[in-house]
């Protein structure tokens, strides 16, 4: 007599995806523009918030009082961190209101909001010449930054996603990231030529205003580059079903209904945030405060590190379309955590030619998150709780575990002396991600939960 095995069941189950009878023909031209419009938009937002980075050390000494600089670049980076705390209340303002209302209304709002914040930090009298109201205006334009940011990368993800043909969806998910590594360049460059075209006293005194001014131009190109997107075919096909009204979906739904997606989410992006953070905000300061590297070298060497990986990105976005995501990340989980060690030994080892390899072999890995997450995340949720749940889950964890990263580092390595925390950091960040990733449901070349299949008007026309 025979016996049937029955599997133990699995507690994070792929998602239930509702039987569809349609498909989604997307126009390649649209899709495209799409894209463009939100990785751009994301470029200006992470321009103007990498800025603040790149150039801690020196608003270190115009916002707080002088004396010991390591205690300068500490509260620098508090109020850094600050602004990642009031993210997730962004996002529970931001997310449902783009499940209500439309993911393309949201995205204008956010991107006028960050910009103005970021404007406002040009124009703050430093502590010499207002004291203790310096550091609070600051603090007070850092948290303008981060409640708008709040709404900002679930959205993009989101709009990418909800647009993408299911069989492209990483390769056009990831130019999200390529925008935000432009981005990056673009803070970063601009920091650098600064600091070398103007003395220490000009820098300090007035050529630290000079990124944060340009937001308020950047921010009018993006608020006219989203405006001019129409809504995703996945939101319009929720209102038409709504018949009525728009989905309207309780906070509460939001959270509860989707608990196992949300852990999944939160570990997710733990590992995306922190090895992203470490290796592009903190390591120029690590490089400067700690090791006593040449500021511009360290720079440079940041800027080489971004530039390979932005041409990593695309290519690495459509491998996740063939492989899958989860071997993707699962690699990159797994990289960071033997890899961390021995790039980090690199890298404190001083010489141009050891950083380099150091920060290079780090930046490939990070590839492997920046190119996957825009496209895996969005796929952990239903369309009709997508942005908002997506935009909790993600806040959350940036907030937690992301954006306190360099205060985090800094004070353990103030705390014990122990140069190789940064590594540590990564390792810790490491496990947790795998583990998430050993329990994520392959999303590559399926349907978004909830939503139709989607197809390109070429391959519809082809019978692909």
């Amino acid at each position: 007599m025979s016996t049937a095995t029955v599997a133990a069941p699995n507690p994070f189950p792929v998602p239930t995806r509702p039987p569809v009878k349609d498909v989604t023909v997307t126009d390649p031209a649209l899709v495209k523009r799409a894209v463009k419009a939100a990785a751009l938009g994301n470029a200006m937002e992470w321009f103007d918030f990498g800025v603040y980075s790149y150039i801690a050390v020196t608003l270190g000494k115009v916002f707080f009082p002088s004396g010991n600089p390591t205690a300068q670049l500490l509260s620098t980076f508090g109020a850094f961190a600050a602004a990642f705390l009031v993210r997730p209340l962004g996002g529970m303002v931001f997310g449902p209101l783009g499940d209500r209302i439309g993911r393309q209304k949201v995205l204008a709002l956010t991107m006028i909001m960050m910009a103005i914040g970021t404007f406002a930090i040009g124009l703050i009298p430093s502590y010499a010449a207002i004291g203790v109201g310096a550091p609070i205006l600051l603090l007070a334009a850092r948290l303008v930054q981060g409640f708008s940011t709040g709404g900002e990368y679930a959205g993009a993800a989101t709009f990418i996603a909800e647009y993408a043909p299911d069989k492209r969806r990483g390769f056009l998910g990831s130019w999200l990231e390529f925008g935000t590594l432009a981005g990056y360049i673009g803070g970063a460059g601009l920091v650098t030529l600064m600091t070398a075209l103007l003395s220490s006293d000009d820098l300090l005194s007035w050529g630290w205003r000079i990124p944060f001014l340009i937001a308020g131009p950047m921010g009018i190109i993006g608020l006219y580059l989203r405006m001019r997107l129409e809504e995703t075919p996945a939101f319009a096909a929720e209102v038409e079903k709504a018949e009525t009204a728009r989905p309207k979906v309780p906070l509460r739904e939001m959270i509860t209904g989707q608990w196992k997606a949300l852990l999944l989410c939160v570990g997710l992006v733990l590992v995306f945030n922190v090895t992203d953070y470490m290796l592009l905000s903190y390591m120029p300061s690590y490089l400067t405060s700690e090791l006593h590297y040449d500021e511009t070298h360290g720079l440079l060497v940041v800027l080489a590190v971004m530039a390979l990986m932005m041409i990593a990105q695309p290519f690495t976005g459509a491998l996740t379309d063939r492989v899958g995501r989860r071997p993707v990340i699962a690699f990159g989980c797994a990289g960071f955590l033997f890899l961390s060690i021995p790039a980090l030994l690199l890298i404190r080892e001083g010489s141009l030619a050891a950083v380099a390899l150091g920060m290079g072999a780090l930046g490939l890995l990070l590839v492997c998150f920046t190119a996957a997450m825009p496209s895996a995340l969005p796929a952990l949720f239903p369309t009709r709780v997508r942005y908002g749940s997506l935009s909790i889950g993600f806040n959350v964890s940036v907030s937690l575990f992301g954006g306190t990263t360099p205060l985090v580092v800094t004070a353990l390595i103030g705390a014990t002396g122990n140069m190789m925390m940064p590594a540590y950091y990564m390792m810790a960040a490491a496990v947790i991600g795998g583990v998430a990733v050993w329990f994520m449901a392959e999303s590559a070349g399926r349907p978004l939960p909830g939503s139709a299949p989607s197809v390109s008007a070429g391959a519809a026309a082809s019978g692909g």
